[in-house]
Parts: C-alpha cells; sequence; structure tokens
C-alpha cells in the first residue's frame, strides 16, 4: 500500500470581488459576511453583502431569490439570519453564486498558508516505496495552481519543477497536466521516487 501524506491549504480570507464602484474610484469590494434578507408576499430574497473597499458603499450578490420558506432549510436559515461566517464563505467562493451572479473574483486577493508534513527531496529519495500519494484538502477552489503548491511543499526552484515534471515524476489521475492544473479539495498527487532517483542520483 503506497504511503499517504497529507498537504492541507488553508485560506485566510475570502476573495475580493472586482467591481467599479458607484461612489468612489475603487474598483473592489470585500465580503462583510453579512446577509440581507426580505420577506414579500410569502417569498423571501437573501443575498450577501459587499462593500467597498475604500468608502465601505454597499454592493448585494443574490443567494436565493423568491424562495418559498418551506423551501429553506430551517438550519440554513437561522445561518442567514445569524450572519453565519461560515457559510458567508463558502457562498464567497463558491463557483455556481460567482456564475449566477456575474461575479468577477480577484483570487490573487486571497492569503493562504499550507500545513504540510515536513516532506523534503532529500526525504523522498531516502524512501524505499515507489510511490508516495499525497492527498490536498482545499475546502475553497481560488485557481491555485498545482505547481505553486507542489513548488511550495518541496522548496523547487521553477528549473526543477519543470525538470521533474518532464520526468513525470509527479502525477494526478487521471492523466492531468501538473502546470495547468488547478487545485480541487481531495486530490491525490502521485510522486514516483523511482523517477525522482533516477534524476538526483545518478548525477
Amino acid at each position: 500500500m503506497p504511503k499517504e501524506y497529507i498537504w492541507e491549504i488553508k485560506v485566510k480570507n475570502t476573495p475580493l470581488l472586482k467591481r467599479k464602484c458607484n461612489h468612489c474610484k475603487s474598483d473592489r469590494f470585500y465580503c462583510s459576511e453579512k446577509f440581507r434578507m426580505n420577506s414579500q408576499k410569502r417569498n423571501i430574497d437573501v443575498w450577501l453583502i459587499y462593500r467597498c473597499i475604500q468608502c465601505d458603499s454597499t454592493y448585494n450578490i443574490t443567494i436565493l431569490s423568491r424562495t418559498r420558506p418551506e423551501l429553506i432549510n430551517k438550519g440554513q436559515f437561522s445561518q442567514f439570519s445569524e450572519n453565519n461566517p461560515e457559510i458567508a464563505w463558502e457562498y464567497a467562493f463558491s463557483p455556481e453564486i460567482r456564475i449566477k451572479n456575474n461575479m468577477e473574483p480577484d483570487f490573487n486577493s486571497v492569503e493562504y498558508c499550507i500545513e504540510n508534513e515536513n516532506i523534503t527531496i532529500d526525504g523522498l529519495l531516502n524512501m524505499e516505496r515507489e510511490v508516495i500519494m499525497i492527498k490536498i484538502k482545499c475546502p475553497f477552489e481560488f485557481g491555485l495552481k498545482l505547481s505553486s503548491v507542489i513548488r511550495q511543499c518541496l522548496g523547487l526552484s521553477i528549473s526543477q519543477l519543470n525538470q521533474l515534471t518532464e520526468a513525470e515524476v509527479f502525477s494526478i489521475p487521471p492523466n492531468k497536466s501538473i502546470k495547468k492544473y488547478k487545485v480541487k479539495n481531495g486530490d491525490i498527487l502521485q510522486v514516483d521516487t523511482r523517477k525522482l532517483k533516477s534524476i538526483y542520483l545518478n548525477k
């Protein structure tokens, strides 16, 4: 059985929203983590409130529109009412909500850190197992490239990463391109230690 390690990506903030403000010269809004709810003729509307980073003027994105109360989960209704930050983050990162509202997020504004077991190239070279499995935990998708994660966790330069990628040291089922692939929660990165050793130990 291949040994499995875990790299966990933890985001520190929600992405800014690219949008020109009608009240100042700013072109970015931040998620306030607060909801606005409105009831009309037995229908409920729910919005997530964004605010301009400079003047704090508001812009609302639609979460639910003209939805009957009985169709809303009671727990979810409470989360909206209580301005639950966890569900606000889920919607701020949601691809479906982004498409629904024609939003353009600024993923470059997302700060993150990676908690990973101390795996190094030297450590991989000393492993007897031919294949090492690394599970990636990333609850929010924000366009993070897998190549960037590999470089950070293994301390590789761009040229080193390119060399190892071309030698097919790294792979992610089903045969996705390492250079172009964007991280998703639950991804499994495979490291072929035989190919790695053929590069580093045969120099």
